[in-house]
């Protein structure tokens, strides 16, 4: 039997982990956090949602298999760490837009390349996670 109270916690949870995954994010290219971290907050909060709810409700809400996320945020990684060969410059240096953008400040390659973090690890951690929910 499933708490009420964990299944009502969970439901005001989800969408606050995610808001502070996404903070996380967004804040790691400046000082720690980034990509990593801010994945594992993402999928903790999908892993969360799957106790107090169940594995079918959670991949309901998710929509897209976990696993489709790894190749997403590779690629984005891996073309935001390749770029500046184009500008003669090392791979993975970074290269900033001039105007900062006014929520989220300077953009430039380190954020694409945090958010190709981001979805591998939210897609890495949650396909882990509903592949031994799904065998127990």
């Amino acid at each position: 039997m499933k708490s009420v109270i964990l299944k009502t916690a969970s439901s005001y949870l989800l969408p606050l982990l995610l808001l502070f995954s996404v903070f996380v994010l967004l804040r790691g290219h400046y000082l720690p956090g980034g990509g990593f971290i801010g994945g594992l907050i993402a999928a903790i909060a999908f892993v969360l949602h799957a106790f107090a709810n169940g594995l079918k409700n959670t991949r309901f809400l998710i929509r897209i298999h976990p696993g489709f996320l790894i190749p997403v945020g590779l690629l984005i990684a891996l073309i935001s760490a390749t770029v500046p060969i184009f500008a003669d410059l090392p791979v993975m240096t970074g290269l900033w837009f001039p105007e900062p953008v006014s929520v989220v400040g300077m953009i430039g390659s380190a954020l694409f390349f945090d958010i190709g973090v981001f979805l591998v690890v939210i897609g890495a951690s949650l396909t882990i996670m509903f592949t031994i929910s799904e065998s127990a």
